[in-house]
């Protein structure tokens, strides 16, 4: 099959101001990860942008280039931080709290850094997030006025720093459950809303909006509805900004988008699937509140229905028992464990068990994401992409699709539809692995 021709992608060229939300553990591992990397002081160890190759053309002409030699994507030199938190801490600070990295190897020798990141007065309503209180906070008559302060921020940040582009990522807390309803249809409705108070629209659906109508790639790593709204979706296709998510694929998840696939994939059933997590830190504590646990719950409960499709295998997974369980646990502070137990049943309906303990280190885990996604967003609005990218999905424990789409979970389905856009973005040919020409006489 003869290659398309290369879609446009304007360069990478200048600085790339990647604002996130919230200046927790997740964002301060990123940042101080990302800057101990551009010092030398260790490698991006996670992140595919920066360490993945991507396979081109026939196995025999040998040709994988390095993802970020193959597309242009930013460098990490280029990459400029900011911030919003409810909670005053500079960087450094809030880095010394977190505790994830060594003081001495990790956060003192960057510590000039750190500090320069202050976190801008955030848009924050303890309504949404029961066990967090901020002082750092925005006030504003209506909610329009407040995404309309965040609009200010970031027309200021880029002109602070000299910004060529900007990408947003959410790394901030999970918000009450909220379900889709009237107000989030339509562009009219929804901003009657926010002019109304309305609480059906929540802080990070004003961060969404705020970044599509300065024109600024928008990635949502919480289980929070944010940009997965039909308003919010078709804003982003009318102002031809990238949107995505929800909530970052790291540890159990990760896990278990690789395991069930394994079981459809050799007709093995599963009677049920139990899932507990110990976590310590202000994710922990803010899951710890039921109406916050309920969005992350709808996000993880999802992954095995989508991958498993029950519908097409009553058999073998109609009858799934799946149970999640989060629990605050302070003493365990970021090094999260997540405990699985997995009742399988094989020939003849016999029982067997896998137990999996991954003893992970949350932020660890999704700092990577938080750099891919920021330089693949990015890309994405240099080659013209706009809406959903379900191409990302990779990164996503509850993937954003469009309409009447069900989400794909398996990692590895996701890995090859990453490689597949990042091919067709530059005219290669599709990779389908199917290998008949190698046997094929010619």
């Amino acid at each position: 099959m003869a290659p398309q021709s290369a879609r446009s992608i304007t360069p990478a060229k200048g600085k790339l101001g990647v604002l996130c939300v919230g200046l927790g553990a997740v964002t301060t591992t990123f940042m101080a990860g990302v800057e101990n990397i551009r010092q030398g002081r260790s490698k991006p160890i996670g992140s595919l942008t920066q360490m993945g190759t991507i396979r081109l053309g026939k196995r025999t002409e040998a040709r994988t280039p390095l993802i970020n030699e193959f597309v242009s994507l930013a460098s990490l030199e280029d990459l400029v931080f900011g911030a919003w938190d409810p909670i005053p801490d500079d960087g450094y600070e809030s880095a010394l709290k977190c505790g994830v990295l060594d003081k001495h190897e990790h956060v003192e020798p960057i510590a000039d850094f750190l500090k320069s990141i202050k976190p801008m007065p955030a848009v924050f309503d303890q309504f949404y997030v029961k066990r967090l209180v901020g002082t750092n906070v925005k006030k504003g008559k209506t909610k329009r006025d407040l995404a309309e302060a965040l609009r200010k921020d970031i027309r200021d940040f880029k002109a602070q720093h000299k910004c060529d582009r900007l990408v947003m990522v959410w790394c901030a807390s999970t918000e009450v459950f909220i379900a889709p309803g009237p107000t989030h249809q339509t562009m009219a409705t929804f901003e009657k809303a926010m002019d109304a108070n309305d609480p059906s629209i929540a802080p990070s659906m004003l961060y969404a909006y705020a970044a599509i109508m300065e024109g600024v790639p928008y990635a949502n790593g919480a289980p929070n509805l944010s940009c997965d709204l039909p308003a919010i979706e078709a804003l982003a296709r009318e102002k031809g900004v990238p949107i995505g998510g929800k909530d970052f694929k790291t540890g159990q998840t990760m896990l278990k988008t690789v395991l069930a696939p394994m079981f459809k994939a050799r007709m093995l059933g599963v009677a049920g699937w139990y899932s507990t997590n110990i976590l310590g830190n202000r994710d922990g504590e803010v899951l710890d509140d039921p109406e916050s646990f309920k969005t992350k719950e709808e996000s993880k409960l999802g992954v095995l229905e989508h991958t498993l499709q029950p519908k097409l295998y009553p058999e073998l997974y109609g009858n799934i028992y799946h149970k999640v369980r989060i629990n605050y646990y302070p003493p365990r502070g970021d090094n999260k464990e997540g405990w699985d137990n997995i009742d399988i049943f094989g020939w003849l309906g016999y029982p067997m068990q896998i137990k999996v303990d991954f003893l992970c280190r949350d932020s660890i885990l999704a700092a990577p994401l938080v750099l891919d996604l920021a330089i693949f967003f990015d890309l994405a609005s240099r080659a013209g992409l706009s809406g959903i990218q379900e191409w990302l999905s990779f990164y996503f424990k509850s993937p954003q699709v469009g309409a009447g789409l069900y989400p794909e979970h398996d990692l590895f389905i996701q890995l090859t539809k990453l490689k597949n856009t990042l091919r067709y973005l530059k005219g290669e040919e599709q990779i389908t692995h199917l290998g008949i020409e190698y046997y094929e006489n010619d």
